[in-house]
């Protein structure tokens, strides 16, 4: 049967047709050469490339929409490097410049106003391509690149895998699937491409879920991150106790009190779930936020009291896209993301997810309301918020509310090769490359607990850039060899939890769903295993598609200086003691260790000086030479205070950041000074600076 799905007057496109497959006989399945599982962004991908190479493909999608996050809200994309997009992935983008270039695509606004925020992908005429999107923009496109695969592709939605018999495996071969309506399916190849890996799970490839420790793939930025927390954090005392000072008394709603673990040990916790909402601030296309069922003013009273104690900044990122909407994302201590709730959702059954993910959508549709009605949110959130609304013109058939929650990371396959922070900074790099990510090593906070002084903080916010692409690895996409032999996995891919945080964009998710479906369908015409394809052959029909496979000039190999390699005593500022919140950076060409660290060159309401204490052990007494290292550039700080603490007192001196007469490390030197064996501290702060105030490394040198 045709399904023909029209848009509102103004998007832009005609009408729209896919085929909707009928339902299949009981006794009869279902088959094509490739059975794809997950209507994700990377699923349609892997359909429109199974069809282009004259293959058939039935594509199996959970729920009632297909596109995933890419329709489902995430419109302000995360791209890292452009140049590195390559393929059908960068052909979806392509098409949405395409419909914007429509005047009839603006209804709502002129495109000239957009692009006054520099830091939206913008809409540029003279681009191949634009980076925001409305959702139903996306769904628009998405249908019509699938009805132009009508002869090959069917779509199946509202399929649900059975997860525990519903995967017939036969000599290391998935020979078939069933999902809980009796519906079966047949194949010679198979891809999961769903954000939690449901039928790699159900058919016995290894994964893993939480973070790893630092130890197991020789990493800098898995694991806890206690006392290297990076952003979204509490920056004021804010009291966890129902009664104020009284541990006696409980702890409020969204809090735990626990242990948050030792720094890099791995754990089993994930980066925090949200919905990507589509908000608009015009008058004519917005709907007032809505008080959910069961609303209880109680989860959100730690918001209530980070306002209280001074922090003012209103809890929203508002990522700008055409007409007057916005992709609304995480920002602060207390804001969409649903810090420790979704723990039991990567294995968790299809009603526990469920549970879950009304759980986020009531906490979440609540937060909006209490932003924008509550008498104990400050009047001047609540008037920066009565403008806001949700978009009336999306997500219509769900009560304008996204579709699909954000799985930032659920399992991971573990295969042959497994990617990890030394890929992301090329440390090593992948022979086999079927595609490039370039975002940054991106986490969003894990858990948030009660500190050693009594205070609420959260932990697992990592964002450090890779300092320009690198190459995803074949062999991470397909199981070993043992466990096998025709499924191919583009969204769960083997990696560890930080590489993941890079990997997990839309984008590079439809890269690797576009190489996948090449690679199956080069297997099925040489008869060979997944893991038997020849890399060459593969690489060879990748370029001829348009993929993006090789590392640019910019972007080769690097040998990154390491504190356990330099003479003397070495922190580094991944153990400086931070004042205030400080940012994480890799910009530079040559730094210690992950990084360094600067302090934002901004003013945050109730912040005060920003300050980084490094405290050096030193073995014994005597005299020792200290070093400072840091990325000189004409935006630091000409007059950056360091106070160093010593035998005789402190030495307060002013360094101007502007430039770095030291050693190729960076390091400069502040003088020679006596101290007593023991803690030796040295303070660098942002008082009354002219510029941004980076520190990267102390280092002491015995006289």
């Amino acid at each position: 049967m045709k399904s023909v799905r029209s848009f509102p007057a103004g998007v832009g496109f005609a009408l729209i047709a896919f085929t909707l497959a009928p339902p299949a006989d009981a006794e009869e399945p279902a088959k094509a050469d490739l059975i794809i599982y997950g209507g994700t962004s990377a699923g349609i991908a892997a359909a429109v490339q199974a069809s282009r190479l004259d293959r058939t493909a039935i594509l199996i999608e959970p729920s009632r929409w297909i596109g995933g996050l890419t329709t489902g809200g995430l419109g302000w994309t995360d791209t890292g490097r452009d140049s590195a997009i390559g393929g059908i992935s960068r052909e979806f983008y392509q098409r949405v410049h395409r419909h914007y270039s429509n005047p009839e695509a603006w209804p709502l606004q002129n495109p000239e106003t957009l692009n006054q925020d520099r830091r939206t992908g913008r809409f540029l005429p003279g681009s191949d391509a634009m980076w925001v999107f409305e959702p139903k923009v996306a769904t628009g496109i998405f249908e019509e690149m699938l009805a132009e695969c009508v002869e090959h592709v069917t779509v199946h939605t509202g399929e649900r895998l059975d997860r525990e018999k519903g995967v017939d495996m036969e000599d290391g071969r998935i020979t078939e699937i069933r999902t809980l309506s009796g519906k079966s399916y047949r194949g010679a190849m198979f891809l999961d491409a769903t954000y939690e890996g449901d039928l790699m799970a159900a058919a016995g490839v290894s994964y893993h879920v939480g973070r790893e420790s630092n130890a197991l793939y020789g990493e800098e930025l898995n694991g806890v991150q206690k006392t290297r927390m990076k952003g979204h954090l509490f920056i004021q005392p804010v009291d966890p106790y129902l009664v104020p000072g009284d541990p006696s008394s409980g702890l409020v709603a969204r809090v735990h009190g626990d242990e948050p673990g030792e720094d890099g040990a791995g754990d089993d916790r994930i980066q925090a779930y949200n919905f990507r909402m589509c908000m608009s601030d015009d008058p004519r296309n917005r709907v007032p936020f809505p008080k959910p069922d069961g609303y209880d003013d109680a989860d959100y009273e730690l918001l209530f009291r980070n306002f209280e104690a001074g922090d003012m900044r209103l809890p929203l990122s508002l990522g700008r896209m055409p007409n007057h909407k916005t992709d609304t994302n995480n920002l602060g201590a207390f804001s969409t993301d649903n810090i420790g709730m979704n723990y039991a959702y990567p294995d968790g059954s299809h009603a526990e997810r469920a549970a879950i993910v009304a759980e986020h959508e009531r906490y979440q549709k609540g937060l909006m309301w209490t932003l924008a009605n509550h008498p104990r949110v400050p009047q001047e959130i609540r008037d920066r918020m009565a403008k806001w609304g949700l978009a009336a013109d999306e997500f219509t058939d769900n009560g304008n509310w996204p579709h699909q929650i954000y799985v930032r990371e659920a399992r991971r396959m573990v295969s042959d090769y497994v990617m990890s922070e030394n890929d992301c900074r090329r440390v090593r790099v992948a022979e086999d490359s079927v595609g490039l990510g370039s975002y940054n090593m991106d986490s969003h906070n894990t858990q948030r607990y009660v500190t050693p002084e009594g205070t609420v903080q959260n932990e697992g916010d990592v964002q450090v850039s890779p300092g320009g692409p690198y190459a995803i690895s074949y062999r991470s996409i397909i199981p070993k060899r043992e466990e096998c032999a025709n499924l191919l996995v583009p969204v769960c891919v083997s990696s560890s939890h930080i590489a993941f945080g890079s990997i997990r964009m839309e984008p590079v998710f439809m890269i690797l769903g576009h190489s996948a479906a090449t690679a199956a369908v080069l297997s099925i015409e040489r008869g060979h295993a997944v893991q038997d394809l020849p890399y060459e052959v593969l690489r060879e029909s990748l370029l001829m598609d348009g993929q993006v496979l090789d590392l640019p000039p910019e972007a080769k190999p690097k040998i990154l200086l390491t504190s356990a390699s330099l003479p003397g005593i070495v922190v580094d500022d991944n153990a400086a003691k931070y004042t205030g919140q400080w940012t994480p950076s890799t910009s530079s060409a040559v730094y210690i260790d992950t990084g360094y660290h600067h302090d934002g060159h901004e003013e945050i309401v109730g912040v005060g000086i920003k300050a980084a204490a490094f405290t050096a052990d030193l073995p014994e007494s005597g005299h020792y030479e200290v070093l400072l290292s840091y990325p000189a550039h004409p935006n630091r700080a000409s007059n950056t205070k360091v106070t160093i603490a010593h035998r005789n007192g402190e030495e307060i001196l002013t360094l101007d950041q502007r430039k770095n007469t030291g050693d190729e490390a960076g390091f400069v030197s502040l003088g020679s000074f006596p101290f007593d064996g023991g803690s030796a501290i040295v303070t660098i702060t942002n008082e009354n600076a002219d510029g941004y105030v980076v520190v990267d490394a102390v280092q002491f040198l015995a006289d």
